[in-house]
């Protein structure tokens, strides 16, 4: 006759064991975790207010802001400058510095693919949430963003002033000067401050993070800034208020 074992016995072929019998609700019945606050209605009423601020917000730029339409287009008259809208003006601005390939197809496609790369990268769950993280994020982040401040506009400038591919054209294969130069020139710009990061101390992949990001963020600004305020007639560097020929970049709001 087979021996008779009691309900909770250990047995080699169970493969659960149980772990606690309670009498009544736990402890973490109708509470949340620590330090958050209700989707619905708290964070969907703030979304609410912060969408009617922004339609009111673009009606009232709609009804101050006169926006009529030009004449009809001539072709035999370009327009000078050229310029796309805000949104576009930092990829029109990086096309002045290389190949419209490597400008406008592959720098592109790397940076979205490494935004949508980070939660993979940095998938740490310390502070999780916060701005930055700690004070040592705090101050990696705007070390960075003041670099990127200096290192961009000086690299839009002297690029301009002094563009490899007009230069050294005919002593080097235009692939050369018009893809590989400009990112090597970029790769330096970008991994600069990374590889001081990683020299100097020894980085989370959050930090690392941290620095990429602002880069290529801040660089964003400085590509869209430049090319919507300090690029005049001729797609040439300008200060805003020294505009040849009565243009004004305030014309493409």
């Amino acid at each position: 006759m087979a021996e008779k074992r009691g309900s909770f016995e250990k047995e080699s072929t169970k493969t659960y064991s149980l772990v606690e019998l309670v009498k009544a609700p736990t402890t973490m019945v109708d509470k949340g975790p620590d330090g958050t606050i209700l989707s619905f209605p708290v964070v969907a009423l703030i979304e609410l207010v912060l969408v009617l601020l922004v339609v009111a917000l673009l009606l009232a730029m709609s009804i101050g802001v006169n926006a009529p339409l030009e004449e009809i287009a001539n072709p035999n008259t370009t327009t000078d400058p050229a310029k796309a809208p805000w949104y576009l003006m930092g990829l029109q601005e990086m096309l002045e510095h290389g190949h419209p390939t490597l400008m406008a197809i592959l720098f592109p496609t790397l940076m979205v693919a490494f935004v949508m790369a980070i939660p993979y990268l940095d998938n740490s769950r310390k502070g999780a949430g916060r701005w930055f993280t700690d004070g040592r994020g705090k101050k990696i982040t705007l070390y960075t963003a003041i670099y990127t401040l200096v290192v961009m506009p000086a690299y839009i400038f002297l690029d301009s002033r002094f563009p490899a591919r007009e230069l050294l054209r005919g002593s080097l294969p235009d692939f050369v000067l018009q893809m590989v130069f400009p990112a090597i020139l970029m790769g330096i710009i970008v991994g600069l401050p990374l590889v001081v990061l990683l020299v100097r101390t020894k980085p989370t992949p959050r930090e690392v993070m941290l620095v990429a990001f602002t880069v290529l963020f801040v660089g964003a600004i400085v590509f869209t800034l430049t090319g919507f305020l300090f690029r005049g007639p001729g797609f040439e560097l300008y200060w805003p208020w020294n505009m040849p020929g009565d243009y004004s970049p305030w014309d493409n709001l």
